[in-house]
Order: C-alpha cells, then sequence, then structure tokens
C-alpha cells in the first residue's frame, strides 16, 4: 500500500511541482490549498504523513499542527516556509513538527527527510507494548524521540529531527564513544566538511541544554566522535 501524504499548500506552481515529485516517487498525495479544509480532509483521507506550509489562507501552518496533533499524537509533520529565524523555526517545533524544511528546497532532499521520519516514527510505534521504548531516561532528563523532545531539570525543550537523532544515538552509546562518521553517515548522509560542521552546531546546542545536569556530560573524543557520560 501506498504512503499517503498530505501537502497543504497555498502556491499553485509550487504544490504542482513537489505533489509531481512525490507521486513518482511512489507516494500518494493529496494537495489542500486552504488551511480551512485541512483538519476535515486530514480525518478523512487518513495521511502517513503531513506537509504544511506556514503561510496557509485562514488557518497557518503552525496552528493546523496543533490541530493535527491533538487528533493523532504520532503523525510525522513537515514543515515547508520560506520563514528561515531561529524563532520561526522554534515555533515550528514546538507546535508540533518534527522537521523545518526552508524555502527553496531541493526536491531530494524532501525525499530523504520524509523517508527518514517515516522509518523512525515506523521503528518507534506499533504497539502499547512499545511505548516504553520511545522513552530513553537518563539522570533527571527523558528524552521522547518521536516527538523530538528533550525534557531536563530546566523544562521541555523542543529538537530538530537531527538534534533528536543524535541525541537517540549517543544515548544508545551511553558511556561509550559514538564515532563522528557513524552518526554523520547515519543522519546526514554523508561525512562531508559542510555537515561536520552542521553536527558540531547541533552538539553544542545540546550540551547547552543539558549543561546544568548533575552527572551528564558530553565529551568530545578528539579525532574520533563524542562520550555521553551518565553517572
Amino acid at each position: 500500500m501506498k504512503v499517503k501524504v498530505l501537502y497543504a499548500e497555498d502556491e499553485p506552481f509550487l504544490a504542482g511541482i513537489v505533489s509531481d515529485g512525490l507521486e513518482s516517487s511512489g507516494y500518494t498525495v493529496q494537495v489542500v490549498a486552504d488551511g480551512k479544509d485541512v483538519l476535515e480532509i486530514f480525518k478523512q483521507f487518513k495521511p502517513d504523513i503531513c506537509i504544511l506550509d506556514i503561510m496557509l489562507p485562514s488557518k497557518d501552518g503552525h496552528v493546523l499542527a496543533t490541530e493535527i496533533r491533538k487528533a493523532h499524537s504520532e503523525l510525522p509533520i513537515i514543515f515547508l516556509s520560506a520563514k528561515s529565524l531561529t524563532a520561526d523555526v522554534i515555533k515550528g517545533f514546538k507546535s508540533g513538527g518534527n522537521d523545518y524544511l526552508k524555502k527553496p528546497f531541493s526536491m531530494d532532499e524532501l525525499l530523504v527527510r520524509i523517508e527518514a521520519l517515516l522509518q523512525r516514527f515506523k521503528r518507534n510505534s506499533g504497539s502499547e507494548a512499545n511505548d516504553t521504548a520511545q522513552v530513553y531516561r537518563f539522570g533527571n532528563c527523558r528524552l521522547y524521540p518521536v516527538q523530538q523532545i528533550l525534557k531536563t531539570s530546566s523544562g521541555e525543550h523542543p529538537l530538530s529531527f537531527k538534534e533528536s537523532a543524535l541525541m537517540e544515538m549517543m544515548l544508545q552509546k551511553k558511556n561509550d564513544v559514538l564515532e563522528r562518521t557513524d552518526a554523520l553517515l547515519k543522519i546526514w548522509g554523508d561525512d562531508s566538511y559542510y555537515n561536520t560542521r552542521s553536527m558540531d552546531v547541533f552538539m553544542t546546542h545540546l550540551r547547552k541544554l543539558l549543561r546544568d545536569e548533575p552527572g551528564i556530560r558530553i565529551l568530545n573524543i578528539r579525532g574520533i566522535g563524542f562520550k555521553l557520560i551518565v553517572d
């Protein structure tokens, strides 16, 4: 059965290009141009993933993500937006998004992100018995990889897809070394210089979120990778 994608976009030209690209890659696509129609079509179409533009008529993408998240707590949502300020990205994650792709974007990158989210949600869902596998507990902290949320003593922090995946890999290798190359190949797809610098930025952010947690620290193992220490 084909994966169903609900795509909310009010720019006809872009909607046509993206929907054609998705359909040629094997997806079934339902395009919605007005925010007021999204929730009703969502209930009828029952998508496997939602792609939401933020600037939509009637209801914006943030409102829609909140409504969709109430109806389905574990459905992947990707935002597409020309808004690129950090505050805009954070607002997207807080409203329920799992990934944020800034316009203009390549179709190849969108397809990779869709596949990564679908695989991740599939792996972490499936039955009530697997609910505990969706939470990583360490010290006073909790990582919810599907929701991409890190809870610490200071509060709840939304993470980007790559930050959450990186944190999850470190927790899977807790008190052991996570090699840079392994993380880059799995999360970014290659170990180029640009992606290495990108990973360093995400790691800096994760360190900042965990810096006041007793018994928890992230070490940089020079030339090799990182180690999450949990006492």
